[in-house]
């Protein structure tokens, strides 16, 4: 029994296709929310799932219930006093309803093996109406447990069988021509050695992209995946890669973004989203990116609106699927990242300007920050010379750094400005 129009979730849940379309992206594409269950991912699943739970479920006053990923019901079997059509309710006594504390549930979700994404979720309830039923039975979480694997194993052998039939095409092409890949991006054949990893960013079909190995390639759709093959070799100057610089990103400075010969200078806001991309070359999605931004108060449609603006000012620099940093990109935080790795006190003192956008409330930002922090203050602590510390003084983390003032009032000559300040800054 498919029934849409129905979503388990904290807060209290009612039928209707009036309320099928605030939020929900998939379900304006499907023009029809109770349509959702025929294309869902899970939708050729649900009688596997259904005939050995389904007479369990009823002989036991028990509901089994599979969502998708946000939670809205593909599917339910079981006993009919355990709910009605108009509402689903999570019973347990750490519901933040008390009237809720009738029912217990166990749950499990349903991983995708191509794409490691939460599809959706088995669901169990057991209700007893006396209000006695404070905690799921044992077996319960077993059952669930058992019915997703069930589940992702059945995924998983489809996923094989979809990956090759792909390569027995791509095989009968003839002298493996180019990098074939899924339509998720996982690398299936083409790369004996492994080089490129389980799976690459996707970009636009016809859209350039770099190999790790620094082989320029083009991506084309192939039957039901793709193929990448190497780009042709052009002389304008124009097809050459644009730079990406970061500048202002360290210290008290202005960030801005240097593309080819077009500086912009950048909010606060745009500066995070590309330090964190630089940060993660492999790419973030919009709900990565949000939490790196906002921690759990994320929204990822916020993302998406900034990512938006970002392109429009920077181009093609700004990869999609994930997103990601498309050009070679030089900026001052990934240089101190680098001479840190070489230990160089002398080079830190004259890169590091101070702290990694000091105005940031991003909690990845911040622990990069500190992180920059502790590491620049040991080298130098440990290696530098005064005039490297001197240097370190400077910057907002040292200025008051007690430490360090006092190596350099005892280890500068009396007569030396330096010393003179260092003292002053101690009494102070």
């Amino acid at each position: 029994m498919a029934i849409t129009g129905l979503r388990i979730g904290p807060e209290d849940m009612s039928v209707g296709p009036e309320d099928m379309s605030v939020g929900r992206e998939h379900t304006n594409e499907i023009g029809n929310a109770y349509d959702l269950h025929e294309v869902h991912p899970l939708q050729p699943l649900l009688p596997l799932l259904a005939q050995p739970l389904a007479h369990i479920a009823d002989e036991s006053a028990h509901m089994m219930v599979v969502t998708d990923a946000d939670g809205w019901v593909l599917w339910r079997e079981g006993n009919p006093d355990a709910a009605t059509r108009r509402e689903v309710h999570v019973y347990s006594e750490e519901s933040l309803m008390r009237v809720l504390h009738v029912q217990s549930r166990s749950a499990a979700p349903i991983i995708d093996p191509d794409t490691d994404r939460v599809l959706g979720c088995v669901d169990i309830s057991a209700v007893d109406l006396s209000g006695t039923a404070r905690s799921p039975h044992p077996a319960t979480v077993a059952l669930v447990c058992a019915t997703a694997k069930l589940a992702e194993t059945q995924l998983a052998l489809r996923m094989h069988e979809r990956d090759e039939r792909l390569r027995r095409r791509y095989e009968a092409l003839g002298g493996h021509p180019g990098i074939l890949l899924s339509q998720t991006g996982r690398v299936l054949s083409g790369d004996p050695l492994g080089t490129l990893g389980e799976r690459l960013p996707l970009p636009a079909p016809g859209e350039r992209m770099i190999l790790r190995d620094g082989r320029f390639v083009l991506l084309e759709p192939f039957s039901d995946g793709y193929l990448l093959r190497a780009a042709p070799p052009t002389s304008a100057p124009a097809s050459a890669p644009t730079h990406l610089r970061l500048h202002g990103f360290l210290g008290e400075g202005s960030p801005t973004a240097l593309v080819g010969e077009h500086r912009l200078p950048l909010s606060l806001r745009h500066a995070e989203i590309l330090a964190l991309l630089a940060l993660h070359p492999s790419g973030l999605n919009a709900e990565q990116l949000s939490f790196h931004l906002y921690g759990d108060a994320g929204n990822p449609v916020t993302i998406r609106v900034e990512i938006h603006r970002l392109r429009a000012e920077l181009g093609d620099t700004i990869g999609a699927r994930p997103y990601r940093l498309t050009s070679p990109i030089e900026a001052d935080f990934l240089e101190l990242r680098g001479l840190l790795a070489n230990s160089d006190p002398a080079s830190l003192a004259r890169v590091y300007a101070g702290p990694l956008l000091p105005r940031s409330e991003s909690p990845e930002i911040r622990r990069e920050r500190d992180e920059f922090e502790v590491q620049v203050r040991t080298c130098l602590l440990l290696r530098g010379s005064p005039d490297d510390l001197w240097a370190y003084a400077q910057t907002s983390g040292g200025r008051e750094d007690f430490e360090v003032l006092q190596r350099l009032a005892t280890s500068l000559p009396a007569t030396d400005h330096r010393a003179a300040a260092a003292q002053a800054r101690l009494r102070a």
